[in-house]
């Protein structure tokens, strides 16, 4: 078998792909080393290895066995990628060589070793060789053939390459069987009509042994090689790894952990799974996608379109391994440059997120045992009665009838349908929460939700045609496939049934992995390799089936191994659609289980945390992540939602929280109140302030989800988006941001009265005073009793704000203050989106106005770029400006002198405008 070579630029036989030029043909197939090794280094490596095992040897008397082979010792630990990755096998010497890989035994007393594989691929380990490869209008498709079978059953002999150069910045490269369809996700991509005509990237291939090499052209940067380990596809195990071009690497969620991943031997598992969060489970939803940040700033990402369990093995290389048990290799690659715009560049190939009701922004409040619609009721007059602001009140499953979805508790919850009818009155929203899992145990003919989707044939079904039944809240169940499109009709009367008794206004899509209190169901899984397969990544319960359903289940499209991380999107699909056509408004849906697309029909929240200090940071990463999968409507818990919470942990908590894109406050049955009314009035005050502070920012929010919308922009955001350049930033996740322009700094321990954050280079002005912080890029101490949070804007920068009000309706009346704040150079720049907040497609339909604000040369400027009945209904009260190096002379609105305030501080005050959000205008200080 060919060894890998180290690949030179004078090698004809390596093929060069970028924009121009044909493919040659393999006459004489070029090869490539892995990637760490040159000649010197090869060497040196050899003797220090050998040297290395030799004194090993000696000093453990024989323990460690007999001397590997050179070609062994020359791969250096970091870059051993693993050949026996199975979990719970005590890999021995005898098992790594019958694989034909090389054994090297970690002995017990060295430190740090932990993760470093002892079984790993040798340099000339058997992999795939490109038989042809030829010219298509869109790239390069190719024949890809095993020579020698790998180890895993049924791997299949030739693969079939496609190559799309979709666009300048993004890279479509896709491996599957050559002769026969295999599944793939049923996600709708772009289909691009012709080839990129000026590429950021160069891609090069090995012939024998196959392999791709990807670079940026402006750096010359690698950012993918996966001639480091040998290509694995067979039927239930495919396997791809490359090296990184930095340790710098976000994404690949669920996970619980640091913004920043660890590459230190850190395995990360992508199989939906209810569990509350913990570091190292996989958790509620899979995202196998990441953004890896490159020497210099630059940024690029990685997208597998795949669904099937999978786990991505990182390691300190740095490298990368992706391994999947179903499906095709399917990648997007993303090249920025810049970490905003690849984000930008995944969403255009998952879709961009929904525009949510403003409603969705305001605060909203849950709780699981309120008891009855009374006590839930009660509450809502105590936020009224402290003029606290609230959007909207939640129940969870303590409403139903025995836990049974679409039903409702006649004898606690009689009064819900008054609640509701308050609520509306009152300007504010209802939200319920619906599981998937549908009782089975009802006596035929009175449970209609049940009967009728068994009569339809609606419910994942066993290997034997029958209902699937697990055990979820209400007892047995069974399970709704959304796969089925007969399944959605179904989903849409049962709501609509609720809907005529009880007017909801979004839904709470949970236990949608889909959840099971049992392994599998009622029967266990039957044997097979869906339920047993070849590999088993590393689920949390070492089983596909633990605590959900058999991985067997028969669905609508396909078997449930390769639908069970879409079950989540399904739902979503399904309840969106189903509240568009219910009320005509678009739909607010918040949803556990989430996958690539996700965010264009729900939000969600961050899961079942605990009220800890570490579960509140914790959600920052959390919601930053989320940003990157293109789910801007996040948020955790609120003070935690298992255990009781304290006094301090949920002022800071709420603090927090206020800044979540989705804020809501919730906690579990059994434990004490933890909404704002229920503790101290200087806690409460505190609440209610950073409550106010939300509402009042508002029109800032929801234009920077306008603007997700539209291009599919962040809107919580990394410090490293704005800020690639500073290396500082890259692994801070205690601050964030919203958009490019407030930088949030939370109090994130206990009994504290200051914070030290990282304050980028440039000037910042506190959000409550106006008052600058000159920064070189430094850490920053700032003083935070408990009722304040550190709020600082961006010089540059005009924050559209509002006079808050107590719901979001009240707030949108009020009049506008512009908060400018000044750049070094006396410029600054902002806009807003303006709409009624509820209505379908209205920036689709042109029923929006957009308004751009703009500072140069002591004159604002408020241009209207386009307009809409709605814009007349505000006006501009206030512009107030940060950073005016000297006292003005005058004012002028207009070319009318204006009356002003001018604080020592350097802050110009011009109030009473009564100006029309509708009309433009300019003010100039003399």
């Amino acid at each position: 078998m060919k060894s890998y070579q180290k690949l030179t630029t004078t090698q004809p036989a390596a093929c060069r792909l970028e924009e121009e030029g044909a493919a040659p043909m393999p006459s004489g197939r070029g090869k490539l080393a892995p990637w760490w090794v040159g000649s010197g280094l090869l060497v040196a490596a050899v003797l220090l290895s050998t040297i290395t095992v030799w004194v090993l040897r000696q000093v453990s008397g024989g323990w460690l066995g007999p001397t590997p082979p050179p070609k062994c010792l020359l791969v250096p630990e970091s870059h051993r990628f693993d050949c026996y990755p199975e979990r719970r096998v005590v890999v021995t010497q005898e098992l790594c060589e019958s694989r034909g890989c090389c054994f090297i035994q970690s002995p017990p007393w060295a430190e740090g070793k932990r993760g470093v594989p002892w079984c790993f691929y040798p340099p000339d380990f058997p992999s795939y060789a490109l038989e042809s490869l030829n010219q298509t209008a869109l790239g390069m498709v190719g024949l890809l053939v095993r020579r020698e079978k790998a180890y895993y059953p049924r791997d299949i002999e030739k693969l079939r390459l496609d190559v799309e150069f979709e666009t300048d910045t993004r890279l479509h490269i896709k491996i599957t069987d050559a002769a026969s369809p295999r599944y793939e996700v049923p996600l709708d991509v772009p289909r691009v009509m012709e080839r990129a005509e000026n590429p950021m990237y160069s891609l090069n291939f090995s012939w024998d042994p196959f392999g791709v090499l990807l670079q940026r052209k402006a750096t010359g940067t690698v950012l993918l090689n996966t001639t480091v380990a040998p290509l694995i596809f067979a039927d239930q195990f495919l396997q791809i790894s490359t090296s990184l071009p930095s340790k710098f690497l976000y994404g690949l969620g669920e996970h619980r952990g640091s913004l920043l991943h660890s590459l230190d031997w850190n395995t990360l598992t992508l199989w939906a799974r209810d569990v509350s969060p913990t570091e190292s489970f996989n958790l509620y939803g899979a995202h196998p996608f990441y953004l890896l940040m490159e020497e210099g700033g630059d940024a690029h990402g990685v997208f597998l379109l795949n669904s099937n369990a999978m786990e991505v093995a990182l390691q300190p290389a740095p490298g990368l391994t992706w391994r999947t048990i179903g499906g095709v290799l399917d990648f997007y690659i993303f090249l920025g440059p810049d970490p905003n715009m690849v984000i930008q560049q995944y969403q255009q190939v998952i879709g961009f997120p929904a525009m949510p009701p403003l409603w969705a922004l305001g605060f909203h409040l849950c709780r699981w045992g309120y008891g009855s619609s009374n006590d839930t009721w009660q509450t809502v007059r105590a936020m009224r009665n402290y003029q606290i602001p609230q959007d909207a009140q939640w129940n969870d499953i303590d409403y139903m009838d025995g836990y049974r979805d679409f039903t409702l508790d006649s004898q606690k919850f009689a009064s819900l349908p008054s609640l509701v009818e308050d609520l509306h009155k009152h300007g504010q929203h209802y939200v319920m929460i619906l599981d998937p899992g549908i009782s089975s145990t009802s006596p035929r003919g009175s449970y209609w939700p049940f009967d009728e989707g068994l009569r339809r044939g609606l419910f994942l079904n066993t290997t034997q045609g029958q209902p699937l039944i697990g055990q979820v809240w209400p007892g047995f169940t069974a399970f709704a496939d959304f796969s089925n499109p007969d399944t959605h009709q179904w989903w849409l009367e049962n709501l609509q049934h609720f809907y005529a008794h009880v007017p909801f206004d979004g839904l709470w899509i949970d236990m949608n992995e889909p959840s099971n209190f049992m392994d599998g169901s009622e029967d266990g899984c039957p044997p097979g390799e869906f339920d047993s397969p070849p590999y088993t990544p590393a689920v949390l319960g070492d089983s596909l089936s633990a605590k959900t359903v058999c991985a067997s289940a028969k669905q609508k499209i396909s078997v449930h191994y390769n639908l069970h991380n879409l079950y989540g999107l399904m739902e979503a699909k399904a309840t969106a659609s189903a509240l568009i056509k219910i009320r005509g408004k678009r739909p607010f849906v918040i949803s556990r289980s989430t996958f690539p697309s996700q965010g264009r029909y729900s939000g969600h929240w961050l899961g079942d945390n605990r009220s800890q200090w570490k579960d509140m940071y914790y959600s920052i990463p959390g919601l930053l992540s989320f940003s990157l999968f293109g789910i801007p409507l996040v948020g955790a818990d609120i003070c935690g939602f298992s255990g009781s919470t304290s006094e301090e942990l949920c002022t800071r908590w709420m603090q927090l929280g206020a800044f979540y894109p989705f804020a809501r406050n919730h906690n579990t049955h059994n434990q004490k109140a933890q909404d704002p009314t229920a503790f101290s009035p200087a806690a409460r005050t505190a609440m209610k302030d950073v409550l106010l502070t939300r509402y009042s920012l508002l029109p800032f929010l929801y234009t920077l989800f306008h603007r997700a919308h539209l291009q599919g922009d962040t809107v919580a955001r990394p410090l490293f988006f704005e800020f690639p350049w500073d290396v500082a930033t890259w692994e801070l996740d205690r601050q964030f941001l919203w958009g490019r322009s407030l930088l949030v700094t939370p109090v994130l321990e206990p009994g504290v009265d200051s914070v030290t954050g990282y304050v980028p280079q440039g000037t910042w002005y506190d959000f409550y005073t106006g008052s600058s912080v000159n920064s070189s890029g430094e850490m920053l101490k700032m003083s935070a009793p408990l009722e304040h949070l550190n709020l600082h804007i961006r010089e540059g920068s005009i924050l559209p704000t509002q006079k808050p009000g107590t719901t979001t309706e009240v707030t949108r009346g009020n009049p506008l203050r512009l908060i400018v704040a000044l750049s070094s150079h006396a410029t600054a720049w902002g806009d807003l989106f303006w709409d009624d907040g509820k209505s379908l497609d209205t920036f689709e339909k042109g029923s929006y106005s957009y308004v751009v604000f703009n500072v140069t040369q002591n004159i604002f400027t408020s241009t209207v770029l386009h307009a809409s009945p709605e814009a007349t209904k505000v006006t501009t009260g206030t512009l107030s400006i940060f950073g005016v190096q000297k006292p003005p002379s005058k004012v002028l609105l207009n070319g009318q002198e204006k009356p002003f305030s001018y604080l020592d501080n350097q802050v110009l005050t011009v109030s009473d405008l009564g100006i029309s959000l509708s009309q433009g205008f300019s003010l100039q200080w003399l």
